[in-house]
């Protein structure tokens, strides 16, 4: 295979360390000191960390290379205003958690202590975004056709996850006399806003949301193409990200009004992908698409700056 400029970067052993540095200078021009988002930039180094375990642990790329993690951060860095929301951040960084736990329990059915934790990581999210527990029944069925580890047990362990975090807030609010602000949270799942609602939204969020998505489409025809050199494992991991990329954008179509959260979940899907593209592609089609999405991604990034 002829060695292009997108391989020497993707195979590169300074990548990823470019890459962090490249993500603090935008948390400090975006106000690291100034707003103090010091909360937000430790979450997602702990997101990346995750990113890093979950590429390794699964062989989502088949040599070297550390463009999942860096596909993650530049994208990341791509919504500079979305750094600021903790929440965001804490989405991301269970989403991360949620596969790295849940992929552990591949085509085992009794590995409940993978399972819960896959799903007490999502329980913790929907503490700060309700919205999470929608996609809950696709994931039950992912995890029987694609983990293929679905069974009573796990099934049992699954709602034990999500339920965990909530016995310890309730327990809060009712020593607190006032379970009220808990109810309110649990019943805004069942509050929907206008399908298709976007003329509220600004260019610095449906520009970097449509880049997102062409990226996400570019990875999966391309992984959908080449996916007979992976392994199965890997075929089954990766159509899982497809499935829930998927998903999230249906999500981000018929609710826009939860597009700032969802948009940190959909990154978590798509990092995979197109890093699985930058990484095992090396004709002259794909090297001029690959530095045009490097390039796309640093100027979408220096507009949602500047303005």
């Amino acid at each position: 295979m002829i060695k292009r400029t997108q391989n020497r970067i993707a195979e590169s052993r300074w990548a990823l360390p470019i890459c962090a540095a490249y993500t603090l200078l935008i948390c400090i021009i975006s106000g690291l000191f100034v707003e103090g988002i010091w909360v937000q930039l430790a979450l997602t180094a702990v997101a990346t960390l995750l990113m890093v375990e979950l590429n390794n642990r699964n062989s989502l790329i088949r040599i070297y290379s550390r463009m999942v993690s860096c596909s993650f951060l530049v994208l990341t860095m791509m919504t500079p205003h979305k750094i600021e929301s903790t929440d965001g951040c804490i989405v991301s960084m269970c989403f991360v958690a949620f596969y790295l736990a849940l992929f552990h329990a591949y085509q085992d059915k009794k590995a409940t202590g993978y399972v819960l934790w896959a799903f007490t990581a999502i329980g913790i999210a929907s503490t700060v975004w309700i919205q999470i527990l929608l996609f809950v029944p696709l994931l039950w069925v992912l995890t029987g056709t694609n983990i293929l580890a679905l069974s009573m047990r796990t099934f049992v362990a699954s709602i034990m996850g999500i339920l965990l975090p909530y016995w310890f807030i309730s327990a809060y609010y009712i020593y607190m006399g006032d379970i009220t602000p808990l109810v309110n949270h649990v019943v805004a799942i069942a509050e929907f806003g206008q399908p298709f609602e976007f003329y509220n939204s600004s260019i610095n969020d449906i520009l970097p949301l449509g880049f997102i998505a062409l990226l996400a489409i570019t990875g999966s025809i391309h992984f959908l193409r080449t996916s007979y050199m992976d392994k199965i494992r890997t075929r089954m991991i990766y159509e899982m990200f497809i499935t829930m990329t998927i998903a999230t954008m249906v999500l981000i179509i018929l609710q826009p009004q939860h597009a700032n959260i969802a948009t940190h979940m959909l990154i978590i899907s798509t990092a995979p992908l197109i890093g699985h593209f930058l990484a095992l592609t090396s004709t002259k089609i794909t090297n001029i698409a690959s530095l045009a999405f490097m390039a796309t991604a640093l100027v979408i990034t220096a507009l949602n700056l500047w303005t």
